[in-house]
C-alpha cells in the first residue's frame, strides 16, 4: 500500500501502518520468503517488526484492514465490536468476500501478492474517490 500510495504522489496524504498483529506474531519480523517476493517486484522495505494491535487503534485510524476471516475476528475482538464500520477484509476493496490465503502455509507468495496488491489498489481507489 506504502508503494502504491508513493507511486500516486499521496505519501503526504496518507498514515500508514501494516505491522498490527492479532496474534502469535508479535515481534517477529518479515518473513525472508515475503522479502524476496517484494524484491521480485521492485517494492522497497523497511525493518519490519509485528507489534500487538490494540483497542486504542480503532480510535488512531479510519480503517482496520486485515487478510482473512480469522483475522477479522480477532481484530473484532480486540476493538470490542465496530460501531464506526473501520473494519474490513483488504478484498472488500476489489469486490471480493474472499480471504487472502496466509503464504505462511500455502508457499504461494505470488498468489498472496496478487491478491494483496489488488486489495490495495481498490483501497486506494476507494480512498482516493
Amino acid at each position: 500500500m506504502k508503494d502504491l500510495v508513493k507511486k500516486a504522489g499521496l505519501e503526504d496524504e496518507f498514515q500508514i501502518d501494516s505491522k498490527a498483529a492479532t496474534q502469535d506474531a508479535v515481534g517477529y519480523g518479515m518473513d525472508p520468503r515475503t522479502k524476496r517476493e517484494l524484491d521480485k517486484q521492485g517494492i522497497r522495505y523497511s525493518g519490519h517488526v509485528a507489534s500487538q494491535m490494540t483497542a486504542e487503534d480503532y480510535q488512531t485510524y479510519d480503517y482496520l484492514i486485515c487478510m482473512d476471516e480469522e483475522n477479522f475476528m480477532d481484530m473484532n475482538r480486540i476493538t470490542s465490536g465496530d460501531p464506526d464500520r473501520k473494519e474490513y477484509k483488504l478484498l472488500h476493496f476489489a469486490g471480493s468476500y474472499n480471504d487472502i490465503d496466509d503464504p505462511w502455509y500455502t508457499h504461494d507468495f505470488d498468489a498472496a501478492f496478487a491478491d494483496i496488491k489488488r486489495g490495495c489498489e481498490g483501497l486506494l481507489k476507494e480512498l482516493t474517490k
